[in-house]
């Protein structure tokens, strides 16, 4: 099998300074791995929200509601309404470029954001990455702040920005737990998933074996659920300030996971709890700890109980992670060859590490960083893995 391509940095950049379980699946389903040369990742908590509904405030309010939504998502920008995105026809095979693709699920009209890399023409199946914006949030602001678009088109793979439901841009995903009308109104997000992989695949040439979950805060959340429920699809999942929150945890099989995460997070609490209400609304978070959900992939993947450290970065003097730390930590070998691995930072707040802009939201969201790159540092460790077939054993 042909080596896999692995993210490129710049020497000096800034990163260095109740589930179903699906029909069909065997049990013990194995990722494929493959090695890098240089990985770092991290691992990242996540926040139960628990509230009446941005629907359900007054509606002098709801501008309040929007901004402190989108800044609980850790978004930099606020995007457009979904009834605001491009509506171009979409061919029936992608070209190069950006496309907006709209799709009923279970009787409800949704949205997808997809970006095709040049060099189509050499018929090369491209792998696949999943990216869920924050609660309060939707695809395009997500499309906008977590410089995701950059790293596809350098790397060559398929990106796409799913949205959530909600009302105006307050959009969620049911998570399992949490978050706002999603998860109050049991939205069937999985199943959405799942009808926009099998769309994709009849619009671009998606390698099948190598379709990756990343997300923000609620988002993040998501990615951990879909690891779950549709890991038999998914190669491996690298949440961002989201923890796992699913009332049951019965994942399919073993699945790769980084995390990444800082101990300073104001909003998604790495050591658990209540965490303070949004201003002006009645919007609470419970969090699980951070840990928690590692011990559980820890325990399904087979990796030992102490981590290693892998990496050490320190911000450097006068950029945003000045002061900051992030801390690499590896759990492997893992006797099902899936690894946990986490970046723990310090002196970060829950903005998305390496997205610019957003200054004045720090009052709730906590500093932003630049001590690591989130989008480098995902792409980094999900291009290393790929599903095998049925009954298959990991490769190294």
């Amino acid at each position: 099998m042909d080596s896999l391509p692995h993210a490129s940095h710049t020497p000096g950049g800034p990163f260095r300074g109740a589930l179903v379980e699906p029909p069909g699946v065997p049990p013990g389903f194995p990722p494929v791995l493959r090695r890098s040369p240089r990985v770092r990742l991290g691992w990242v908590r996540p926040a139960v929200v628990r509230l009446a509904g941005p629907a359900l405030l007054p509606a002098s309010l709801a501008p309040l509601a929007l901004a402190l939504f989108v800044s609980m998502g850790g978004c930099t920008s606020t995007g457009l309404p979904v009834d605001e995105a491009d509506q171009t026809p979409f061919p029936p095979q992608a070209p190069e470029g950006i496309h907006t693709v709209r799709l009923t699920h279970g009787g409800v009209r949704r949205m997808y954001r997809l970006h095709v890399p040049p060099g189509l023409q050499d018929g090369r199946r491209l792998p696949v990455l999943l990216a869920f914006h924050g609660g309060g949030g939707n695809a395009q602001q997500f499309e906008d702040s977590s410089g995701l678009p950059e790293v596809a088109r350098r790397e060559g793979f398929l990106l796409v920005f799913p949205d959530g439901t909600g009302p105006l841009s307050l959009h969620t995903w049911n998570a399992g737990g949490c978050c706002g009308s999603a998860a109050a109104g049991a939205v069937d997000d999985v199943g959405f998933v799942a009808a926009l992989l099998d769309d994709l695949a009849r619009r671009a040439p998606v390698d099948s074996t190598r379709v990756y979950v990343t997300g923000h805060s609620n988002g993040g959340m998501m990615s951990y659920r879909l690891a779950m429920e549709l890991g038999h699809r998914i190669a491996a999942a690298a949440p961002v300030g989201g923890a796992m929150i699913v009332e049951a945890f019965r994942p399919v099989r073993p699945v790769p996971l980084l995390h990444i995460h800082s101990v300073d997070d104001p909003r998604a609490l790495y050591e658990g709890g209540r965490g303070p209400s949004f201003p002006g609304t009645d919007v609470v978070v419970d969090h699980r700890p951070v840990e928690e959900g590692l011990a559980h992939w820890r325990a399904v993947n087979g990796c030992p109980a102490h981590p290693r450290i892998g990496e050490v970065v320190r911000g450097r003097p006068g950029s945003l992670g000045a002061g900051h730390t992030a801390t690499l930590l590896r759990w492997e070998p893992c006797i099902s060859g899936a690894p946990v691995e986490h970046w723990r930072l310090a002196g970060a707040g829950h903005p998305w590490p390496g997205a610019t802009g957003g200054a004045f939201r720090e009052g709730i969201t906590g500093p932003r960083t630049d001590v690591i790159v989130a989008s480098v540092e995902i792409w980094t460790f999900l291009s290393r893995y790929r599903l095998p077939p049925p009954g298959g054993s990991p490769l190294r």
